[in-house]
């Protein structure tokens, strides 16, 4: 490798470690345009395809080792995996998720053609492309997405119509606009690109304004319970009780009509629970007029299910979590690495079954809630299953797995873009943080300090209609990459 080769991954990987202070907890959200303008760049001035495949390596190694690296305190701290396994697993997984702009690099190398279509038409497209196809291979993982770095910018103004990938894509875009006008300079093509990008931002500023759905019925109160359980502790049979009595106590304390608790709250399977301690949350929940939300475990026809289900006013309903963690809630391929991961990790309760995919919203507190569970929140396109039929989101999660980590910061702003993109509130109860309520326009309300015990009271609004991109899910932003492709490749042909 040259020195100039040197020091384009060098920069290439700097810029992917930049580009993860534009996601939550910082929320820079212009660094990871400008970053990967630097790509864009690179792979501009890339002598073959390869060279730009090791940039796109470099900058993936560099946003997702940075961004991601929290899996490592899953696995070694939580998941008792031995320190020699846990780091290479770590970067082997930054790696693999690396290897997706990698890919990118070399796709649009190959195609040649004219360097602004490739700037402004074919890197953009290919990046969000690859975004997409990481969000679906292996059940997905579309952490740090470009999108979600755009929740609280003007761009956000697209989620609703395009999703978090049409977010991607004016983001790619406003890279590529940025790439030529630092390739032109000031020349006529320079302030061109200049002009479309003011276009760009001012656009997605004017559909913020826009009102997608309508208020269903009256503002009602909420609580959303943060028990703040360490995560050694939630399956330790020794702090079992306290647990029961923590989450007991807190729930009592609200008059609100919906409460909520996080995901497992009360880690023992649903007949187990104690009937006293039922009756006393049940009862609890008529008086305040309204329901609960529990977390539990839950067994049905020999399956364990990771589970909500609701006491109060309404009849009991159940939610089942159906898109389940690889590795945490099931083992991909168990017959051939089921024993080596039983040896290596220690997950409790870590082969569930799946829920049905289509689930009725629960009737719960004069509202249907479409409810999900941990990371299920991450998937735009099946959030909007329960589209236009439910009126509120509610997520319940427990990323006490990753400690004191960016992790539960950058789930929080995915929930935000959940509410952009469906018009709907979005309540969230989880263990250790971040327990919040989000606006339907996906402006962060109300949230509780992490790491805290605590109990959010708000108040919520229940919506009714459809956004276009609850219609059209992410069919609209693909149809929309296949023309930009489609005309660079006739660009390439003439």
């Amino acid at each position: 490798m040259s020195f100039s080769h040197l020091n384009q991954t060098i920069l290439a990987f700097v810029a992917g470690l930049l580009a993860v202070s534009g996601f939550a907890p910082f929320s820079l959200f212009p660094l990871p345009v400008f970053a990967l303008a630097v790509v864009f760049v690179s792979w501009l001035r890339a002598e073959n395809p390869r060279a730009a495949a090791k940039t796109g390596f470099a900058f993936g190694f560099g946003l997702f080792g940075a961004g991601v690296g929290w899996i490592y305190v899953a696995l070694h701290d939580y998941g008792d995996m031995p320190l020699l396994l846990a780091l290479p697993a770590t970067a082997l997984f930054a790696a693999f998720l690396a290897l997706f702009p990698a890919l990118a690099g070399y796709a649009q190398a190959r195609l040649r053609t004219p360097a602004w279509a490739s700037v402004l038409l074919v890197m953009p497209a290919l990046w969000v492309l690859i975004e997409w196809l990481r969000g679906m291979i292996f059940t997905g993982f579309p952490w740090l997405t470009l999108g979600y770095a755009h929740s609280d910018s003007p761009l956000a103004g697209y989620a609703p119509l395009l999703g978090v990938y049409g977010v991607s894509l004016a983001a790619a875009v406003s890279a590529g606009l940025i790439a030529w006008l630092w390739q032109m300079r000031w020349s006529r093509p320079g302030k061109l690109a200049l002009a479309i990008l003011a276009v760009l931002w001012f656009g997605g500023a004017a559909l913020r304004t826009v009102s997608w759905t309508q208020p269903h019925g009256e503002p009602f109160t909420v609580a959303l319970v943060q028990g703040n359980i360490a995560q050694e502790l939630k399956f330790n049979e020794d702090a079992l009780v306290g647990t029961l009595e923590t989450y007991r106590r807190l729930a009592l304390q609200s008059e609100a009509r919906l409460t909520v608790l996080p995901e497992t709250a009360l880690p023992l399977l649903r007949h187990e629970i104690p009937p006293s301690l039922l009756e006393q949350l049940r009862d609890h929940a008529r008086q305040n007029g309204g329901d609960m939300l529990v977390g539990s475990f839950e067994r049905n026809n020999g399956s364990y299910y990771n589970s909500l289900f609701t006491l109060g006013a309404a009849d009991e309903q159940h939610y089942r979590k159906q898109h389940l963690v690889p590795f945490g809630e099931f083992i991909p391929m168990r017959p051939l690495i089921g024993w080596f991961i039983n040896e290596v990790l220690n997950i409790p309760m870590g082969d569930l079954g799946r829920g049905d995919k289509q689930q009725v919203p629960l009737s719960i507190a004069g509202q249907r809630v479409a409810a999900n569970i941990c990371y299920e929140d991450v998937f735009g396109e099946e959030i909007i299953r329960a589209l236009p039929q439910a009126t509120l989101l509610v997520n319940v999660t427990n990323d006490a797995w990753y400690g004191h980590s960016h992790a539960a910061a950058q789930h929080n702003q995915m929930s935000q873009m959940r509410a952009l993109e469906s018009g709907r509130m979005m309540l969230r109860a989880t263990n250790t943080g971040v327990t919040s309520i989000i606006g339907a326009d996906g402006k962060l309300l109300q949230q509780l300090p992490q790491n805290q015990e605590g109990v959010l009271l708000g108040t919520a609004q229940g919506y009714d209609g459809i956004t276009p991109y609850a219609r059209w899910g992410n069919t609209a932003v693909l149809l929309l990459i296949a023309l930009m492709l489609a005309s660079a490749w006739g660009l390439r042909r003439r």
